[in-house]
């Protein structure tokens, strides 16, 4: 069913929420990169074009429409400010200082960018968002703290979903990441400031039930992703003031959505690990450990148990780097950190056993300007 029928179902009171269909992506010479200046004045999208060596860079600049946050460095504390479409034809930006969020069409083929909508997130400071099919779960982080749905159509227009603000735990949580799972059925928040993960069905309207609060086992949970099995993937911060105490673990989410432990607090040996990625075909979780500016690797194995791949500690930024947030390139290949302290993106091959091997380093844009979010063609 298309996007515009299933919207005139929910209209006519039906409540039925249909699968989009979306281009797939297609294979490219160059791989591209995109980072958010969250600029208080005007945020921007900016793209990186680069070929597999780590050469030959360009750039455009992608006005939003709205505002940023502004700041120094990690001002959102988030993941997920700046996150594309499953199937990467849709990108999403986070306005936080205007609390809005604004959608761009992605050109595949030549990694442009064309403005399609912008629309309010229904709270107070948008820090991040979540796709799957035609449903957008945005994650408030000011105010009382929330999360709403909208409807996006395959032209990238945004319709919110009526009644579908849920709340979290209380007021001023630290809202830090969402993520909706591969069956569409749960969508997870990390409050960061209460250290909880929160879990809410997927109503068939697209609205969401009432939150099911974990606290989580571990100290300094952050960010959460679903691996393709259904497993959320949690980054954790570990104790505070100990060194290269970082961890990551995996859960399964119980029908009543609960977290039952599969892997608890496996050791990242980095400091201050706050961010996830995962590959594609979910063999591989690697982690942004920004208080020691380098890269933890780990394989996702049967029934998401995590293991540390080689000495864990796969690859390193130039000091002081801070690399905040991480992404993975749609076919897998290259890793990107934001090492914004420097106004720079950190470059990595992925190899076929989970390794990672250093490219140069991405230049151009100012160095601790409180650019966040990251997200690859």
């Amino acid at each position: 069913m298309r996007i515009s029928r299933a919207l005139s179902t929910i209209i006519l009171g039906v409540g039925v929420v249909s699968p989009m269909i979306f281009a797939n992506a297609k294979t490219r010479a160059a791989e591209t990169v995109f980072v958010m200046s969250n600029n208080a004045d005007k945020n921007e999208v900016i793209a990186f074009t680069h070929s597999a060596d780590g050469s030959a860079v360009a750039q455009n600049h992608y006005a939003t429409g709205g505002r940023g946050s502004g700041g120094v460095n990690d001002p959102l504390e988030s993941q997920g400010s700046l996150t594309l479409s499953e199937d990467h034809s849709l990108l999403f930006a986070v306005n936080a200082g205007s609390g809005d969020i604004t959608v761009f069409r992605v050109n595949n083929d030549a990694g442009t960018l064309t403005f399609a909508d912008r629309t309010s997130s229904g709270g107070s400071e948008p820090v991040a968002i979540a796709q799957h099919g035609n449903l957008v779960y945005v994650l408030n982080q000011g105010g009382a703290g929330s999360v709403v749905g909208l409807f996006v159509g395959q032209n990238g227009k945004l319709q919110p979903i009526p009644n579908s603000t849920a709340f979290l735990s209380a007021n001023a949580v630290g809202g830090s990441s969402v993520a909706i799972s591969p069956d569409g059925q749960t969508v997870a928040v990390v409050e960061r400031l209460t250290n909880n993960i929160d879990t809410f069905h997927v109503n068939p309207d697209g609205t969401l039930a009432k939150v099911v609060v974990d606290p989580s086992p571990a100290p300094g949970a952050f960010s959460a992703q679903f691996a393709p099995d259904g497993k959320l993937v949690v980054s954790e911060t570990g104790p505070a003031g100990q060194v290269g105490a970082s961890a990551i673990s995996s859960y399964s989410v119980l029908t009543n959505g609960t977290l039952s432990p599969v892997s608890q607090s496996v050791h990242t040996f980095g400091d201050a690990n706050c961010w996830n990625a995962i590959t594609p075909n979910g063999s591989f979780a690697y982690v942004s450990n920004a208080g020691s500016s380098n890269i933890s690797g780990f394989t996702i194995g049967t029934g998401g148990v995590l293991t540390p791949i080689g000495p864990t500690i796969l690859a390193s930024n130039p000091a002081g780097s801070t690399n905040l947030d991480i992404a993975i390139s749609a076919d897998g290949k290259f890793l990107y950190t934001l090492n914004a302290t420097v106004g720079k993106i950190g470059l990595f091959a992925i190899n076929s056993d989970g390794t990672l091997t250093e490219l140069p380093q991405i230049s151009g844009f100012p160095a601790a300007a409180g650019f966040n979010g990251i997200a690859a063609l």
